[in-house]
Parts: structure tokens; sequence; C-alpha cells
């Protein structure tokens, strides 16, 4: 077995080539001047509070429309909301969901490494990919990623840049595609998951606002995310192999003390005989959980029999599945290959990988304290609900409206991350708005995870963000936001104008959008 190298990238000399490059190389040295991550966010927080003094005195005449409730921004310069501020400094930090994601799972993704686990899985699966299809096969692994809740982050990501590295390519590459797929096609899969009844929800209840008997499946986008899975997969090729890699190469080197490239070429005997037992060990465990999900009765489902739904404990637990699947393999690989004398070396596994994670350790106390006060301040609120004010006051036809609200949602995105936040705000003006002109819920649902997925990527507000960064800076040390926006842009860029064409598209051409699901709704 033998692995392919990917032939160099040819630099582009069009014209617009030149453009995209003086313009990403714009965007990288802006941000680039801009402060370390972690004082970012520090001075982020001055901002939001003095923004909130400041429009805490102004009279917005707003009503959240899921609550009924008046919008106002609360000022969190006063004595009492700087004393909360304080006692909740410790609750934020430990409640921040990404980091503990993230620290669980590479407890175990640690030790499976360590082990030589992972890189044998990776030698195996380059011995039967073809080099020219490396870029889709680990987009598409990214998108299907999305089943596992956050996973895609934690371990897709990483691993696309040590695939990329080991076969030659440019690990930052790998990096920027499997974040594109896993969150630029956030709402891109083939299998249903726990967003599905989540947005269904919010989307039922803001019809039943004009028409109180409507009733839709929580699956009713499922066609058309499926479908656009191919669009995702083949916008990120294109943009990886023929944008993304080639400026990279020609302005972005590796620093010399960068993580090493593995040596994927080959693998042992040995190797395959400890790949094997550990593979045997991960096929049991996943053989057992999934005889413990099959029975109606499973503890390990909703209350009322459901699986993916967000209240299933599996849902639930799909970080310390992770955990759980990847160091009883690793442990397995590492006593039958030698790599792990004692129970000792496993432990000292999880204490290397952990010492890693410092920087993001430090980033993540000031980004929480940063995304509570912007949460308090309810400027987000603020911006989501004038934004569907305006596009509502446009009165503009139902085409554009959904072109109108795709760009509404990818901006937004950039200040309010959680997708059922935002939906909860703006859907209930919008949803009803398009029923009035025979737009169905559906299609309108489908138009907000298009524009709610493809502005992720160049948010430094979303919460996986600084994380990226980290991985990046394995290799280039000096990469910070703006080295890793100007990178994501250009699939943020491809993927607004594709995805909405696709959409629209599909639209015209009448395909089903999902189960159950329809285009039209009797106009009032």
């Amino acid at each position: 077995m033998s692995l392919t190298k990917a032939p160099p990238m040819p630099e582009a000399k069009s014209s617009d080539s030149k453009l995209m490059n003086r313009f990403l190389n714009a965007v990288e040295k802006a941000g680039n001047k801009l402060p370390d991550p972690t004082l970012l966010f520090v001075y982020g927080l001055v901002i939001v509070w003095v923004l909130s003094a400041l429009m805490a005195q102004v009279n917005l005449d707003m009503v959240h429309p899921a609550t009924g409730e008046t919008v106002v921004v609360n000022n969190l310069l006063t004595g009492s909301a700087l004393a909360t501020f304080l006692a909740s400094m410790v609750k934020n930090f430990a409640g921040f969901a990404p980091m503990g994601i993230v620290l669980v799972a590479m407890l175990g993704i640690g030790v499976a490494e360590k082990s030589g686990f992972i890189n044998t899985g990776l030698k195996k699966l380059l011995s039967i990919t073809p080099a020219k299809l490396l870029t889709p096969m680990l987009i598409l692994v990214a998108i299907i990623s999305h089943t596992a809740a956050d996973a895609g982050y934690v371990l897709v990501i990483p691993l696309g840049g040590i695939i990329f590295h080991a076969a030659g390519r440019h690990p930052l590459a790998g990096i920027a595609a499997a974040f594109a797929g896993v969150s630029g096609g956030f709402s891109a899969n083939f299998i249903p998951s726990g967003i599905d009844p989540l947005l269904q929800g919010f989307t039922q209840s803001a019809a039943q606002i004009l028409d109180p008997s409507y009733q839709m499946n929580p699956l009713a986008n499922l066609f058309f995310t499926g479908a656009s899975s191919f669009i995702i997969v083949a916008i990120g090729w294109y943009v990886t192999d023929k944008i993304i890699e080639p400026r990279l190469k020609s302005t972005t080197s590796l620093d010399e003390d960068a993580e090493k490239a593995p040596d994927l070429s080959s693998f042992s005997a040995e190797e395959s005989k400890a790949f094997n037992a550990a593979g045997l060990a991960m096929l049991v465990a996943i053989g057992l959980l999934v005889a413990a999900v099959v029975p109606e009765s499973s503890p390990l489902r909703s209350p009322n029999g459901e699986i993916t739904a967000f209240s299933a404990p599996l849902m639930q637990s799909i970080v310390p599945l992770i955990f759980i699947l990847f160091i009883i393999p690793g442990i397995v690989y590492g006593k039958v290959s030698g790599n792990f004398k004692s129970s000792k070396d496993t432990v000292l596994a999880m204490n290397s990988t952990m010492s890693t994670m410092g920087a993001y350790l430090v980033m993540s106390f000031f980004c929480a304290q940063f995304l509570y006060a912007f949460s308090q301040s309810n400027l987000g609120t603020v911006l989501a609900l004038s934004g569907a004010g305006v596009l509502q006051s446009m009165n503009l036809p139902g085409e554009i409206t959904v072109i109108g609200m795709i760009l509404l949602t990818a901006t937004v995105n950039l200040v309010i991350g959680s997708s059922s936040a935002k939906w909860a705000l703006i859907g209930p003006i919008l949803v009803p708005m398009l029923m009035a002109v025979g737009i169905s819920p559906e299609l309108s649902q489908a138009a907000y995870r298009v524009g709610d997925s493809v502005s992720n990527i160049i948010s430094p507000l979303m919460v996986y963000f600084p994380l990226v960064v980290v991985y990046c800076q394995r290799y280039v040390k000096g990469s910070g936001i703006g080295s890793l926006a100007s990178m994501m842009m250009p699939y943020s860029i491809a993927m607004l104008i594709g995805w909405t064409i696709f959409l629209l598209a599909y639209w015209a051409l009448g395909l089903p959008l999902g189960i159950q699901a329809s285009y039209t709704y009797p106009a009032m």
C-alpha cells in the first residue's frame, strides 16, 4: 500500500483570482491587527457594557413576538447589574457548554491518538481514498458529523488538518474544508438530527399565529437538507482545491516547530493486528449501545419513545459516548501494540492532551463572560427584531423576501449564534408574513436554515471559532481571527450564493422539501 501525494496546486493567475487574493489578504491583514482573541472578548465586553448603558435610555417600542413582552435594553453598568455579573463569573465559565464538550471528548480522543489507534485508522482510510477525492470525502464526513451534535468540532476538524498534512497538502486547507462542512453546511445532512424537531416546534408555533390549526412534520425539510449535502460538498471541494489551498501554499508557510506530518504511507503487521483488535472492541461497544437503544422502552429514548429528540438521553450523551467509544479502542490498541505498558500510560495520554488546551481555556473564560453580558443586554434581540421589522415593512414579492430572509439570518447569525434563539425571535414575524402571500412555513424554515448556516464560519462570536483558531496554531502559531476569517470567507460567500440559488431552483422545480411539506399556503 502506498499513499499518493496530491499534485502541487497551480497558483491561480486570472484577474478574478488576483482580485480575490487581494481581498482575502486585506481581510487577513486587518483581522490579524486585532488584539489576541482573548483580549478581543475583553474589549467586546467593555463595548457591550457601554452600548447597553446608552441604549437603555432609548424607548425602542418593540414587543417580543414569542412572549408578548416589551423589549428593552438592560443597562449593565448599574450597581446591581455589575454585582450580578461578578457573582456569575464562575458559573458562566463552568457552564460554558463548548468547554465541557471539548474537554470531555478530547480525553477519549487523546488516548486514541497517543496510543496510535487514530493514526493507523487514518493510514487505512487513506489507503482506499484516491488523492483527488480526499477533499470531498472529508467534507462529506464533516456534514454527517452533525448527527452527533457538536462532535465534528472536536473530532473531524483537527483530523482534517492531520489528513491533509499526511497527504502532502497544506494542513490549514484540511482544517478549513472540515470547518466548512461541519459549520458552514450545518443544515445540510442526509440523516435527521435533533435540530429538525427543535426548529419545527418554533416554526409551527409561528404559523399558528395566523392559522391555529396548522400542523407541521418535524422532517419537513429532510429531502431539501439531504439534497443540499451534494451542493455543500461541491462548493467546498471547489473552494478548497481552487482558491484556499493555492493561496495558502503561496502565502502561509508552516512553522519550523509545527506538528510534523505523521507517516501514513504504510503500516506494519503489528499495527494491523492492534487496529483490528481495537476496531473489534469499538464495534462491540457500538453493538451494546444499539442493543440498549432498540427497545421502545429504552431509558436512552425520550419520554415519547423518540431517539433523535433533544430530550432523549441518547442525544444528551453524545459527548460522553464519544469519550467511551474512543478511549476503549485506544486502550486496546495501546495494549496490543505495546505502546501502553501500564494503566499509567492511559492517564499520561490524557494529561498530554489536556496540556495543549491551555490557550483555549483562557479564551473560554473571557468568551463566556462576553456572551453572558451580550445575552443579558438584549442587544442581539433588538438587532434581530429591527432587521425583521425592516424586511416586513419593505413588502417585497415572495421570492425576493425569501432571499431577504436568508441575508437577514446570515447577518444576525454573526451576533446570535444559537439557531433556535434566532428563529424564536424572527420566525413569529416572518413566517406569518410569508404565509399571508402564499409561502408555506416549511419553505420559510428551509430559507432560514440556509442563512443560519453560511455565516457560522466567519463569526468570531460562534462559540467554537476560538477552538478552530487553536487548531490552526498547531501548524502556524501566528494564526489569528483574521487568518481564519479570511480563509473561510470564500466558503461563506460561495455557500450563500450557491445555496440560495439551489433553494430557488428547488422551489421552481417543485421538488418535495420533506415529509408532508408544502411550498404554498392559501393566501389570506
